[in-house]
């Protein structure tokens, strides 16, 4: 199956979850912290749970908010592609339901001078290319 079709199937989102991190290459950065903002959505195959209406039969969010808030408060990154990496990696280690995962990680409080939502990365990573021992 061609990549650009896995992402037209089923898959669960997330979004908009806030964390306080230390991630950064700045020294206020790791001192201090910061707000981080992300997403994520999973694509699996969601026919079953829709019929069976069995939790067994998905993946829960709950377990995917609980890999970002590891990773989020955990081990300081110097980057937001790192963040996003491990977010995306753990996520499809732990879940083998799971073919593919988009992170955004965003930082809403930037150094710049103008007005922004926030500034960040977003990664898009497969099992089957992306994912170890998958």
């Amino acid at each position: 199956m061609e990549q650009v079709e896995l992402l037209r199937g089923d898959k669960l989102v997330l979004r908009g979850l806030k964390f306080h991190g230390f991630h950064g290459v700045k020294p206020e950065e790791r001192k201090l912290g910061q707000k981080f903002l992300i997403d994520v959505d999973a694509w699996m195959d969601l026919r079953m749970a829709g019929k069976t209406d069995s939790l067994s039969d998905t993946v829960s969010y709950t377990d995917i908010y609980r890999i970002v808030k590891e990773v989020v408060e955990g081990q300081p990154q110097n980057l937001l592609e790192s963040v996003a990496q491990l977010i995306a990696l753990n996520t499809l280690t732990k879940h083998s339901q799971i073919s593919a995962v988009r992170v955004k990680v965003g930082k809403p409080h930037v150094a710049v001078h103008g007005p922004l939502d926030y500034l960040g990365v977003e990664i898009l990573r497969y099992r089957n290319i992306d994912g170890p021992n998958c």
